[in-house]
């Protein structure tokens, strides 16, 4: 059956399924792991067609037991080990996914999800599930979740091949300079620009911005608000997007969250609200509070936020620092934080009005009209898994919802000087650290997600620390080789 989420055209039956595939031979299709990699196939008509008809097909469980780049977890998983074989776990097709990629000769696609073969569950790291189960907790309470999300990327005049050849060291990029927002950078590549932008749409991913950012080569998309689902399903497409529409015009686009360290990194923002059973903005404010704000707002950052939205958003600072895996994932992600306030890369348990210096910032009236109200969570970065980043953040803003909580901490517009704030709470400033936190007994991340998923999820981020703690880097023997 077709979703809300659904993408235009998704097939409602089996029959319109036969019907929409009628001249096609061959169907793509792909998953997502934890590390928010595609993970994928092609399929023959009639196979894909028996999948659909039946509870799905079999896929090899090892893409939840091995990293991005298909070395085995240093320690072995419940999920997939030497112990179960490596067995297949059920893949589910989700027809309200399709589409067709333009650049392949518009083959069909679909996403699928994972499930257990035995009982039929979920799998607990399976980034779309994990999704589902935040999306239908709120829904059980008459609400949805809506988002939007921005990317920042550099570019490269490079392949492949040739940053291997070089190491990954001296690599060109697209463009030379700073130039946000710059109308004359994009006549340079105009070709590669615009098509990000065209083959988007094509591929069914909503865009509202897209322009060059600060920083040499680098570009800002912003994908069009929808539910959190189908914004979680464009956002990662969005990736798959640009690295296969790159290919074919020789650059290579990078979502890494700081490739240099003097230069700002590449955020992934997210923007968020709920929608009531009436279709309106949760966040936003009575009619008959709009003129002057809300009387028993916390502070008058808030004045324009409905009391939903304050419960909302004092779930989500609560809850910050325990899920910060989730929303910055690599040991490259923390590097972005380090500069905080001085890259717009807040680092800190934060929020203001309408402020990029703060972690949450808070978009209300007057600067935008009520039905835009929302927030905007400041402190992911590109290389973000956007199911377990939007997982993460509404499933700490329902938990304030549900537990009514109420703001402990003032605005950051409340301060003259940020970096002096005694009473603010930093952010884990390493993967290591994070991971530390979201793994404690009593972390709210157990108490939000469980212990099987974050059991896993943080396995493989120890995975992580683990291989960057055993790394020898060209810092260290430039610094230490003559001298130590």
């Amino acid at each position: 059956m077709a979703t809300a989420s659904a993408t235009p055209g998704a097939p409602r039956s089996i029959n319109d399924l036969k019907q929409l595939l009628f001249f096609d031979a061959k169907v793509k299709v792909a998953g997502i792991d934890v590390d928010g990699v595609l993970r994928g196939k092609f399929m023959s008509k009639d196979k894909f067609l028996g999948a659909v008809a039946s509870e799905g097909f079999g896929f090899c469980s090892v893409i939840f037991g091995w990293d991005m780049h298909d070395s085995v977890y240093t320690r072995e998983l419940a999920i997939s080990n030497k112990e179960n074989g490596y067995c297949d776990i059920m893949a589910s097709i989700d027809l309200s996914t399709f589409r067709r990629i333009p650049w392949e000769n518009n083959v069909p696609f679909f996403l699928v999800s994972f499930f257990d073969p035995k009982t039929s569950a979920p799998i607990c790291a399976d980034p779309r599930g994990v999704l589902r189960k935040v999306v239908d907790n709120a829904a059980a309470r008459d609400l949805e979740c809506i988002s939007g999300v921005e990317f920042e990327y550099f570019n490269f005049k490079e392949t492949p091949e040739s940053v291997a050849q070089k190491g990954f060291t001296r690599l060109q990029p697209l463009t030379p300079g700073m130039h946000g927002y710059s109308l004359l950078r994009t006549q340079l590549n105009q070709e590669y620009f615009h098509a990000l932008f065209d083959e988007s749409l094509k591929f069914g991913i909503d865009i509202e911005g897209h322009h060059t950012e600060t920083g040499p080569g680098v570009l800002e998309t912003a994908l069009a608000y929808t539910s959190a689902m189908r914004i979680a399903d464009n956002a990662i497409l969005y990736k798959f997007l640009a690295k296969s529409v790159g290919l074919k015009h020789g650059v290579l686009p990078s979502f890494m969250a700081k490739p240099w360290g003097n230069l700002p990194g590449c955020s992934g923002h997210v923007h968020v609200s709920l929608k009531d059973k009436e279709g309106r903005n949760a966040f936003s404010l009575s009619e008959a509070d709009r003129d002057h704000g809300r009387a028993n707002a916390a502070f008058e950052d808030t004045r324009y936020l409905s009391q939903i939205g304050e419960h909302f958003l004092a779930g989500v600072l609560d809850g910050l620092p325990d899920v910060m895996p989730m929303l910055v994932p690599t040991i490259n992600g923390y590097k972005r934080l380090v500069g905080g306030e001085a890259f717009w890369a807040p680092n800190a348990v934060t929020y203001g009005y309408d402020s990029r210096a703060a972690s949450i910032r808070i978009i209300s009236p007057p600067s935008v009209p009520p039905s835009a109200t929302r927030l905007e969570v400041r402190v992911p970065g590109a290389d973000m898994n956007p199911y377990f980043a939007l997982s993460a953040i509404f499933q700490l803003g329902m938990r304030g919802i549900t537990k009514q909580l109420e703001l402990t901490i003032p605005p950051i517009s409340t301060h003259q000087s940020y970096p002096a704030r005694k009473e603010v709470v930093s952010l884990p400033s390493s993967l290591e650290d994070a991971t530390n936190a979201m793994m404690r007994p009593d972390s709210i991340a157990r108490e939000v997600f469980g212990d099987d998923f974050v059991d896993h999820f943080g396995a493989t981020r120890e995975h992580e620390v683990r291989l960057w703690n055993a790394a020898v880097t060209n810092w260290e023997v430039e610094r230490y080789l003559e001298l130590a």
